[in-house]
C-alpha cells in the first residue's frame, strides 16, 4: 500500500542524496572488480604468457644491480665500512614490505601493484597518493639506473677502444655536462624491446639477469684477493645517522619485488607465482648485495670511495693491477644495468596502465596494441619522459627522490594488508604474513623511520611532486573516475 501521508510520486521523483566530498575521496574499488577487469584495456587486452620462472627473473631484474653498480660509490661514503649493515637494514625494511605484497599480490593479482591494493583497501585519494608516489619511484628510478649506466659505458669504451664520451654529452648539468646522451640511449633501448611485447622482453631480461650474476660473482671471486681487514677497523665513522643515511640512499635498490608485482595481469598463474617470485628474488638479491658491499670496501678503504658510479670496475683494476678484468665488469654492468632499465620501465608503464583504466590519468595509457598485446603509446610517452629526466638530472638527487617514493608506498602497502585482513576475511590467501598485524606495523614503522633520514631537499621536492599530485586529482581524475557515474 502506498503512504497517505505521502506526496504523489514522491518515491519516483526524489533522488538519492549525492553522496559529500569526504564519501567520494574515500571510494573503494571492490576486490571482485580489480581481479573480474584483469588484463581488459582500450582495444585489447594483455597477454598472460609470464611463468614463475620470468617473474622471478623481472624481480631481480629490476632489483640486482642498481644498488650494487650504481649508488655504492654514494653510500660508502655515507656510512663508511658499515654500509654492508646499511644494505641489511634497507633489506630488512623491505623483507617486512615483501611479505605484504606477496600476500596482496597472491589476493588482488593485477597491474597495479600496491595503487591497486590501496584502491581496493583505503579509498580512491589514498590509492591516488600511492600511484602518484609510484610514478615517482618508477619514472625517476629509470632515469638514475640510466645515469650511471652512461658511467659504466664510458669505462667499456675507455678500456677497450681508448675513447670515451666527451663530459658535455655524458654528464647533465650539475655533474660537469650538458646532456647525458648515453643515459637517454639505454632508456630508448628498453623501449624498443617492451614494444615488442611481454614475453619478448622477458626473455632479453632473463639473458641479461644472468650476466648480471656472473658478474657480480666474478668481482667477488676477484675482489676478495685485495681484502683488507684493516678497511674495518673504523666500523661506523659516521655513527648510525650514517647508516641510516646510506640505508635511505640504499632502498631504492630494492623495488624489483614491486616491479613483479606489476605483472599481475600478464602472468599464467599470478595467485600461486607472484608471492614466490617476489619472496624468491628478495632473498638472491640481499645475500648478493651485502657479500658484494662487504668485498668492496675490504678492497678499497671507505674514504676512498669517491662518488664514482663505476666503483665495482675501479676496484677490478686496482686489485688486479690490469684494465682487462674492470672493462670485463664494466661490460656486464651496461648489460646488467640495462635490464634494470628494462623491467622497471616496464613496472612504470603497467602502473599508469591500471590508473588509466579506472579513469584517473588519461585513456591513453591503458590503449593495447592489438597485435603485440602492450600499451605501445604508453610505453612511448613514458620512455621519452624517463629518457629526458635521464639525461638532464644529476644521480644523486634522483636516487633520493626514488627512495622517499618507494618508502611511501610501502609504507601504505603495509597499512593495506592489515586493513584487508579485517574488511576481507575469508578472501582465499595463496600467502599469509606471518604474525600479523605486527609485521605490517614494523614494516610501517622502518619505512618511516627511514624516511626521517632522507635530506631536507629531497622531502621538498616530495611535497611539491604531492602538491602537483593533488592538484592533477582533483582537476582531473577526481570527476572522471570510473567510481565517479554510480554516485551521480
Amino acid at each position: 500500500m502506498l503512504d497517505q501521508g505521502a506526496p504523489p510520486h514522491s518515491s519516483s521523483q526524489t533522488a538519492p542524496p549525492s553522496p559529500g566530498v569526504g564519501a567520494r575521496l574515500m571510494r573503494r574499488k571492490p576486490v571482485e572488480n580489480l581481479v573480474a577487469e584483469g588484463g581488459q584495456g582500450e582495444g585489447g587486452s594483455l597477454r598472460r604468457t609470464l611463468g614463475l620462472w620470468q617473474l622471478t627473473m623481472i624481480s631481480i631484474g629490476a632489483t640486482l644491480g642498481t644498488g650494487i653498480f650504481v649508488v655504492l660509490g654514494e653510500a660508502v661514503p655515507k656510512a663508511g665500512p658499515a654500509v654492508t649493515l646499511s644494505f641489511v637494514i634497507a633489506g630488512l625494511t623491505a623483507l617486512f614490505s615483501a611479505l605484504s605484497y606477496a600476500e596482496l599480490a597472491g589476493t588482488i593479482p593485477v597491474s597495479g601493484s600496491s595503487y591497486s591494493y590501496a584502491y581496493a583497501t583505503m579509498g580512491e585519494l589514498i590509492a591516488w597518493i600511492c600511484g602518484w608516489c609510484l610514478v615517482l619511484e618508477y619514472g625517476v628510478s629509470v632515469a638514475a639506473v640510466a645515469v650511471g649506466w652512461g658511467e659504466y659505458l664510458n669505462e667499456l669504451l675507455d678500456g677497450t677502444v681508448g675513447v670515451t664520451i666527451p663530459a658535455a654529452l655524458s654528464a647533465p648539468p650539475g655533474d660537469g655536462g650538458v646532456f647525458n646522451l648515453p643515459a637517454l640511449i639505454v632508456v630508448l633501448l628498453a623501449m624498443a624491446f617492451l614494444l615488442g611485447g611481454a614475453r619478448e622482453s622477458a626473455r632479453a631480461n632473463t639473458v641479461m639477469v644472468i650476466v648480471k650474476i656472473a658478474a657480480l660473482v666474478m668481482f667477488c671471486a676477484i675482489g676478495v684477493q685485495g681484502f683488507r681487514s684493516g678497511n674495518y677497523e673504523n666500523f661506523m665513522p659516521l655513527g648510525m645517522a650514517g647508516v641510516s643515511a646510506a640505508g635511505a640512499t640504499l632502498f631504492f635498490s630494492y623495488i624489483g619485488f614491486d616491479a613483479a608485482s606489476t605483472a599481475g595481469e600478464e602472468a599464467k598463474n599470478a595467485q600461486r607465482d607472484l608471492p614466490r617470485a617476489i619472496m624468491l628474488s628478495l632473498v638472491i638479491v640481499t645475500a648478493l648485495y651485502v657479500l658484494v658491499a662487504a668485498v668492496a670496501v675490504g678492497a678499497k678503504p671507505w674514504e676512498n670511495f669517491t662518488d664514482s658510479e663505476a666503483a665495482l670496475a675501479q676496484i677490478m683494476r686496482e686489485v688486479t693491477g690490469q684494465t682487462f678484468w674492470g672493462t670485463l665488469l664494466a661490460f656486464c654492468a651496461v648489460v646488467a644495468i640495462a635490464s634494470v632499465v628494462l623491467t622497471v620501465l616496464y613496472g612504470q608503464t603497467r602502473i599508469l596502465f591500471a590508473m588509466s583504466r579506472d579513469g584517473l590519468v588519461p585513456k591513453v595509457f591503458a590503449r593495447v596494441h592489438p597485435k603485440t598485446g602492450t600499451p605501445r603509446a604508453n610505453t612511448l610517452i613514458v620512455s621519452l619522459f624517463c629518457g629526458v629526466l635521464a639525461a638532464a638530472i644529476p644521480l644523486g638527487q634522483l636516487a633520493d627522490a626514488t627512495s622517499i617514493g618507494t618508502l611511501f608506498a610501502f609504507a601504505l602497502v603495509n597499512v593495506a594488508v592489515v586493513v584487508l585482513r579485517r574488511t576481507k576475511p575469508d578472501m582465499p590467501r595463496t600467502f599469509r604474513v606471518p604474525l600479523s598485524p605486527v609485521l605490517p606495523a614494523l614494516g610501517f614503522a622502518f619505512c618511516v623511520w627511514m624516511m626521517g633520514s632522507l635530506s631536507t631537499v629531497t622531502w621538498v621536492v616530495f611535497g611539491v611532486w604531492m602538491a602537483a599530485g593533488l592538484v592533477f586529482y582533483f582537476v582531473y581524475g577526481y570527476r572522471r573516475s570510473r567510481l565517479a557515474p554510480s554516485e551521480k
